[in-house]
């Protein structure tokens, strides 16, 4: 399938425009981070090699890494079965989260094991 018809399959309306990103480093296989793509931002994505997000509280595209130098080169892009969410596998340069940390999922939760 071609970029342009999987861009046209994505359930853009779902959102309000917005497809969630789940992002994965391509050799540890970790859980990195959520993000939204606009159709714009996805564009910029595989046209560049390099992850692009729309900030839902800034109204505007970026790029990942672009004031901090932590990118994120792009190695594959997979929609899901409902072409609603997008899976990112990526290179990642430097720590992914805001606050230094190396993903962005770094608080647990406390409960019963099994």
């Amino acid at each position: 399938m071609t970029n342009e018809t999987l861009l046209q399959k994505l359930d853009w309306k779902k959102m309000d425009g917005l497809i969630p990103v789940v992002v994965q480093d391509a050799n540890s296989k970790e859980m990195l981070m959520l993000a939204y793509a606009n159709k714009e931002a996805l564009e910029k994505t595989l046209s560049t090699g390099y992850a692009h997000y729309w900030s839902r509280s800034r109204q505007q595209l970026w790029m990942k890494g672009e004031t901090s130098g932590h990118t994120q080169k792009i190695k594959k892009v997979l929609a899901d079965c409902d072409y609603d969410a997008l899976l990112y596998i990526v290179e990642q340069k430097g720590p992914v989260c805001h606050t230094g940390k190396d993903t962005c999922f770094h608080y647990p939760f406390q409960g019963k094991s099994e």
